[in-house]
């Protein structure tokens, strides 16, 4: 937004000093002299009126851009790297594309942000024969920084480091702005459409711990490409079609020959597999009958295809009790969602002559790629690389997606790779206008740093594990005697703010890349970063304007009409921390690592104890403990802090509550 009031206001001044330009020679063929210039005089008229109508248009434009954008927060970071960028091409124009580093600075001491590009600069410039100290560089950078209404002063310091010092006035405006409009993004030059493929579970298997990451995370980036202002695809690729449907069905007409007029009481469709599997690997007969109907179901017999929607029907109803306790909203496109588009995929290779035959199989070498993708089986059938290319051309010419994202474990990796490099090798997409990523992540450990399962060995089911949630959260808030203090419904509550929110929040707190390590012990503590700190700070915060009889439009009536002050070391820490917000979400955008704004949560959490413990909010008299002074700024800054945690913990998937 801010490139786009940059443009405005040059074009704005371009065309005032054209119409100065006209007026003037407008003036000058008055003169009774000039006769035989009418015609001159009319044309410039008409000129002159036409800038005018467009001078107009473009004012209205300008300030309908500002009245939208200034109701959003500023990403601080971005606007400085706006203004040393021109700085930096302006002290440097001989260097093609030169680095510009800005970053927040660690230490308050040395400025609020830091400009790092007079070393990077040097070494560039050095390498073109020219020697320059970079200290010169920095300074030639101050130099032409551009009026601009963020910076108060610059230093350099050691070797050539730009330290920023902000304007204590600009950060009070961004924060009344925030407190009388909310969190709101920067508006997007235009809505790009994304598709989310996570969770993915097999029918007829239980979600298990292995699903609980893909599920979490994805469900994270589609609510933080939403607030963004994205339009989001959730997309559950479920293992809904292939061979192991056959015994399935074998087994079900075995177990429940009435299947087609009366349901199947199938309770326990995990033990229901396993059961038909054992049958399919000792029992030749039931062998053989497995693939007739899976043919049989391939050819869409209206029998088996009745089957196969009841076993599907079972599983998804197991799955949407997950998804109600994680709070996920996911629309389920499976396997057989794209069963027709993949002869007309496999066609479209074939075409283009990038398919070879190899013992009956049908493959795609893709060149740099150390696997070919197998895209037809020797029996005809289709195989997972065929699914993910019909899924993927899907997604691009029939959803018309910008971004496309897959979250699967890291396992998957060179598979995906390898897919995506098909897809560019046909020309399905450009990787440089088209984002098709998968965000891999790493395996759950238990606390003996093995791959968590269950004592016996098997792997934990996931309903199993949230309930587990349940039970010790209850347990940790009756240790706390919360039960003394909050009604039931707030204590059930609490329970699962707590559970949930921990168990979602341990995840993502780690790099995804990771693997992690499982531990409710840990992710209960209420010291440290976890969901249980980070819960109960939000709650205190929001129980300060209680304590002081202080409701939610006092609050905003204050916003409107009170000056944010930044006197006192910790609120200045603090408000700038406050405004960090959008900085930490483009992070987020560019490389979906979620764990940043988990940092940044505990870091805004831990910075405002240190406000809190060292600014009174609120002045109490210590015999009667009656209030007898309210510091509003300080409590319009407690206010944007529990409004930034909020929208932190709604993208993260956390529900708070606000009595703990």
């Amino acid at each position: 937004w801010v490139l786009n009031t940059c443009f405005f206001a040059s074009r704005i001044k371009f065309m005032e000093n054209e119409i100065k330009s006209l007026s003037a020679e407008i003036e000058s063929l008055k003169n009774p002299q000039n006769l035989s210039s009418t015609p001159r005089l009319d044309e410039l008229r008409e000129e002159n009126a036409k800038l005018k109508y467009r001078l107009n248009i473009l004012k209205k434009s300008m300030q309908e851009e500002r009245t939208l954008c200034s109701k959003s927060m500023l990403n601080i970071n971005q606007r400085l790297q706006e203004v040393f960028g021109e700085a930096i091409r302006a002290s440097c124009p001989e260097l093609d594309n030169p680095p510009l580093a800005v970053t927040p600075n660690q230490q308050a001491k040395f400025g609020d942000y830091q400009c790092n590009s007079a070393m990077a600069m040097a070494q560039m410039l050095k390498a073109k024969g020219v020697k320059v100290n970079p200290r010169e560089i920095a300074e030639k950078i101050i130099q032409n920084l551009p009026d601009n209404e963020l910076i108060q002063k610059t230093e350099i310091a050691g070797p050539g480091f730009i330290n920023i010092h902000l304007k204590r006035t600009f950060v009070s405006q961004l924060l009344s702005n925030l407190l009388v409009n909310g969190v709101v993004p920067p508006p997007l030059a235009s809505r790009k459409k994304v598709v989310v493929d996570f969770s993915s579970p097999n029918i007829a298997k239980e979600m298990h711990v292995g699903h609980l990451r893909s599920t979490i995370i994805g469900e994270s980036m589609c609510r933080l490409f939403e607030f963004l202002g994205y339009d989001v695809l959730r997309l559950n690729h479920v293992g809904d079609w292939g061979t192991q449907f056959g015994m399935l069905i074998a087994h079900l007409q075995d177990q429940f020959p009435d299947y087609l007029t009366v349901s199947p009481p199938i309770g326990d469709l995990q033990a229901f597999y396993k059961e038909s599997k054992k049958r399919f690997d000792s029992e030749e007969d039931f062998k053989k009958r497995a693939y007739q109907c899976v043919v049989r179901l391939q050819s869409k017999e209206p029998d088996f295809i009745k089957a196969w929607k009841l076993i599907c029907d079972v599983s998804r109803n197991e799955f949407q009790k997950v998804y109600d306790c994680l709070d996920v909203s996911i629309i389920e496109r499976g396997e057989s969602f794209y069963q027709d588009l993949m002869t007309e995929v496999v066609k479209k290779f074939e075409e283009k002559g990038f398919v070879q035959l190899d013992e009956g199989r049908k493959l795609v070498f893709v060149p740099g790629q150390s696997i070919p993708l197998t895209v037809v089986k020797s029996d005809g059938g289709y195989t997972y690389d065929t699914s993910d290319l019909a899924a993927l051309h899907h997604r691009l010419f029939e959803e018309k997606a910008d971004i496309i994202i897959y979250v699967t474990d890291s396992g998957q990796g060179t598979h995906f790779q390898v897919v995506f490099a098909a897809a560019q090798m046909i020309g399905w997409y450009d990787p440089q206008v088209t984002r098709v990523e998968h965000a891999g992540f790493g395996v759950v450990l238990g606390e003996d740093k093995k791959k968590f399962k269950t004592r016996s060995g098997d792997t934990v089911r996931l309903m199993d594990l949230l309930e587990e949630g349940l039970k010790r959260s209850m347990d940790k808030l009756q240790e706390k005697e919360r039960d003394k203090v909050l009604t039931p419904d707030e204590l059930i509550k609490a329970q699962r703010s707590v559970a949930f929110g921990c168990i979602k929040y341990a995840d993502l707190s780690h790099n995804r890349i990771n693997d992690y390590v499982f531990s409710f012990d840990k992710m209960l503590d209420d010291r440290g970063n976890t969901a249980a700190y980070l819960l109960y700070a939000f709650t205190r915060i929001r129980s300060i304007a209680r304590l002081a009889n202080i409701d939610e439009a006092t609050l905003k009536k204050a916003a409107e009409t009170t000056e944010v002050l930044l006197d006192h070391e910790k609120e200045w820490k603090l408000g700038k921390c406050i405004l960090r917000f959008p900085e930490i979400l483009q992070k987020i955008l560019d490389d979906l690592l979620l764990h940043t704004l988990c940092d940044y949560l505990y870091e805004l959490a831990t910075t405002f104890t240190e406000f809190y413990d060292s600014c009174y909010c609120v002045e109490k008299d210590r015999q009667t403990g009656e209030v007898v002074k309210v510091n509003m700024w300080r409590m319009l800054l407690c206010d944007a802090t529990a409004t930034v945690m909020a929208k932190g913990f709604d993208i993260l998937g956390i529900n708070p509550v606000q009595r703990m």
